[in-house]
């Protein structure tokens, strides 16, 4: 891309001028777009979300690619989709205008909350800091954040308070982290102080789904969350052992499995 300073547009303006330099150069970087046109990488981000939106494009980490295009990295090399990213973009296309979810703790969960379509206007009921940051600055999005103590390591609310927070909403959809997902044992944590919010979130909400990628399917934590039969389905990613998903299914529970970017050779 040539390195230029571009005159002041509208919004509008530059998402077309973005879409067209991605038809032309089969994708775009965040920071290039913000130095060229002057803005900060947050406004080229809310630009791709618009367009992304639109059906025009397909965001992956530090830019866009045109819609079915493959992901690549930091270097301009092509790469497989990070399976967070995937297990994240899986989970926003389950999420309805209008709906009120629960977002837990978690990077995972938090790249659910910045998968959820521009469009989306809602509510949602945050466990930790991470999440709610996320969709703060959104227009339509009501955020809440549950409060109790706040955990340095992840900025995440635990404690009476944050189950008590719970217990006064319901919820269309709650997005889970778990640390173990076992046919048997079903969904674990592996901090006990966790349990209890994700029961009062589970009491709440319509539909529950564990976010989990590959390396929490088959294991066991130390505290048991739930039985595999209070949850509506794990969502998790292309790398999953197949043993186990076979596993989980014939222990009744639905497992979707986010699709992810093949690695070019």
């Amino acid at each position: 891309m040539k390195d230029e300073l571009l005159p002041a547009v509208l919004p509008e303006q530059r998402r077309l001028q973005i879409a067209a330099q991605l038809r032309r150069e089969t994708r775009v970087r965040v920071d290039e777009l913000a130095h060229r046109y002057a803005v900060s990488g947050e406004t080229i981000r809310r630009d791709l979300q618009v367009l992304e939106a639109r059906g025009l494009l397909r965001r992956v980490y530090g830019g866009a690619v045109p819609l079915g295009a493959r992901g690549w990295d930091a270097d301009g090399a092509v790469a497989r989709l990070d399976p967070k990213r995937a297990i994240a973009a899986a989970a926003a296309a389950l999420v309805e205008p209008g709906d009120t979810i629960v977002l837990d703790i978690g990077t995972t969960v938090a790249e659910a909350a910045r998968a959820l379509p521009a469009t989306f206007a809602g509510r949602a009921l945050c466990t930790s800091v991470a999440a709610a940051a996320e969709l703060a600055g959104r227009e339509g999005v009501e955020v809440h954040l549950a409060g109790g103590r706040l955990r340095r390591a992840d900025l995440a609310c635990t404690g009476p308070s944050a189950e008590r927070f719970f217990a006064e909403f319901f919820a269309d959809r709650a997005f889970l982290a778990a640390d173990g997902i076992h046919p048997r044992a079903g969904v674990t944590a592996g901090r006990l102080e966790e349990v209890a919010v994700r029961h009062a979130i589970l009491r709440q909400s319509r539909e529950n789904y564990v976010l989990a990628d590959a390396s929490k399917l088959g294991r066991v934590a130390v505290g048991r969350v739930c039985p595999l039969s209070d949850i509506t389905a794990v969502v998790t990613d292309a790398d999953a052992d197949p043993d186990t998903v076979r596993a989980l299914q014939q222990a009744g529970t639905k497992v979707v499995v986010a699709p992810s970017t093949a690695v070019l050779d």
